[in-house]
């Protein structure tokens, strides 16, 4: 067959595709998703809340969404504290023989000062009745206060895995609330022990102290929330294998002696943490707006990459993929990426109480582990002006995994809608619409005012295994595939939202409920 001369194509005008094929076609065609996600890990690398990789980070997030044209691109700060940082470290056991070990500081411990060098002491504290067995006998000493077991814990779930359906349909059911007056007690006293061991440990004259990792296989995490004060004593998290090791060593009568050198930075210029905000704005003012979140921020033992650069990256392409397309919806499209999450969801609490409600402030001081607990415990819920425009939010954070649908957060009437709207994906694995509520990351406090909040399900792949806050948190742990199919879920979930006659269905404003059992009688062993 001769083709036709070239100039006839000129004068033809090709008709518009279906937004849903654009969307495929953008992102896979013209995908940038691991080019954003390896800037963020491999470029930039771990992003702790206020440390200078973060900052680094923010500033970055805010051009590239200039850069692409989406309009306010925005860092919004709120309180958090300090800053930290890690230059180098190392921990070696210097007798009974010379070893180097697998460790890390923990986070917001100070630096050594130097190379610090003491026998340990295996004086496992996880409770503050547990100090008075120990008065007395830590001074001088490196304080190893994980209990060590005796053996590598056995694995018996599969270290990589995807979805079934029956994994799936075990997520469709109706988890009725729990509320325990008593119990939330119990955890909130609970919470304080960080602080109290701190305190315990510098006031027996420890010198520093050591914690086992919390799985095998020489990973590393290096958690620590002292982030407003910072810790008294130098901290480290010790490989399993290694700390077994040291725990067998001191058992059979010569405790070993460790050489620390933790140099590690506090950074006090900014006590301020920044959400990165951006928009693609709607035709109608009045219509309100959806939003799509991922936290940006990590711990510090591997470079983010599943949690949460992965994420963010799909927040970032899917804002691209829609900016490419030229939507002009009738609802703005904001893009979100969470600071402070891995602490206790500050930057979203912040965003809430900023735009959409607030609470009663806490009684007595609390941590930011007991904020993120009792965040659910302060009423009456007052909603601001803002309640009204959020139309739906949509957040992704459990890894790199394809997405397979999504969690309605008990929002029955929200089913219909979400169902509808994802089954285009069906060949793409995802369309599942689970009516249970998942919570631990930014969508949920949202979710608790009533509000059309909703966390994707997705596979997990090693995210539970071997990923999560780990030292193999890298880039070579993202599936590409399952991450550009990730971004198209959701660009087109933001387009349905943005564009539907009416915003989703919400639960009902949440007002303050009695117990859930009224003839509880207290229980001194409750833990």
């Amino acid at each position: 067959m001769v083709a036709p001369p070239a100039a006839s194509y000129a004068q033809e005008t090709v008709p518009p595709a279906p937004d849903f094929a654009r969307v495929v076609d953008e992102g896979t065609n013209r995908s940038q998703v691991m080019v954003l996600a390896q800037h963020m890990t491999d470029v930039i690398g771990p992003r702790l809340t206020n440390s200078p990789q973060m900052r680094t980070a923010e500033d970055w997030a805010v051009a590239k969404f200039a850069e692409w044209g989406l309009a306010n691109a925005r860092k919004e700060g709120f309180d958090f504290g300090r800053g930290w940082s890690i230059e180098r470290s190392s921990v070696r056991m210097m007798t009974p023989r010379a070893l180097q070990l697998t460790a890390i500081p923990i986070a917001w411990t100070p630096a050594t000062q130097g190379t610090l060098t003491a026998p340990v002491i295996v004086a496992p504290l996880s409770k503050r009745e547990h100090f008075a067995a120990w008065r007395g006998k830590l001074g001088g000493r490196i304080v190893m206060i994980s209990a060590p077991g005796a053996t590598v814990r056995e694995r018996t779930d599969a270290p990589f895995k995807r979805l079934t359906g029956e994994d799936i349909a075990k997520l469709d059911t109706f988890e009725e609330p729990r509320h325990d007056p008593a119990r939330n007690a119990r955890m909130q006293a609970a919470l304080t022990f960080e602080e109290e061991l701190d305190a315990f440990l510098k006031a027996e004259g420890a010198l520093a102290f050591a914690r086992m990792s919390y799985r095998d296989n020489k990973l590393l995490h290096g958690e620590g929330y002292l982030h407003r004060t910072g810790a008294s004593l130098p901290g480290v998290e010790i490989a399993a294998e290694d700390y077994r090791r040291l725990a067998r060593l001191a058992a059979s009568g010569t405790p070993p002696t460790l050489e620390i050198v933790s140099d590690v930075s506090f950074h006090d210029g900014n006590a301020e943490a920044y959400n990165i905000l951006a928009d693609i704005p709607g035709t109608d003012r009045a219509a309100g707006y959806v939003m799509a979140g991922a936290h940006y921020d990590s711990w510090v033992a591997g470079d983010g990459a599943v949690d949460n650069a992965a994420g963010s990256a799909m927040v970032m392409e899917a804002a691209r993929i829609l900016k490419a397309m030229g939507v002009r919806p009738k609802r703005t499209i904001r893009f979100a990426l969470w600071n402070g999450e891995e602490q206790g969801l500050y930057g979203s609490i912040a965003y809430i109480e900023r735009n959409l409600a607030r609470r009663p402030a806490p009684a007595a001081r609390e941590n930011a582990l007991q904020t993120y607990v009792n965040q659910t415990q302060r009423y009456p819920v007052t909603p601001l002006a803002g309640y009204r425009d959020l139309a739906a939010y949509f957040n992704i954070d459990n890894g790199s995994g394809r997405l397979r649908g999504i969690h309605a957060e008990n929002n029955a009437a929200a089913v219909p809608k979400l169902r509808e709207w994802l089954s285009p994906f069906a060949p793409m694995g995802s369309g599942a619409v689970v009516f249970g509520e998942t919570g631990g990351t930014d969508h949920q406090f949202m979710a608790a005012l009533g509000l059309p909040a909703f966390q994707f399900v997705q596979d997990p792949l090693d995210y539970n295994s071997t990923t999560h806050h780990s030292s193999a948190d890298t880039f070579d742990h993202l599936v590409p595939a399952d991450m550009r199919q990730g971004a198209m879920v959701l660009a087109w979930m933001l387009l349905q939202a943005a564009n539907a006659d009416a915003p989703l269905p919400r639960n009902p404003l949440p007002r303050q409920p009695l117990p859930t059992n009224p003839f509880a009688t207290p229980d001194p062993n409750a833990e």
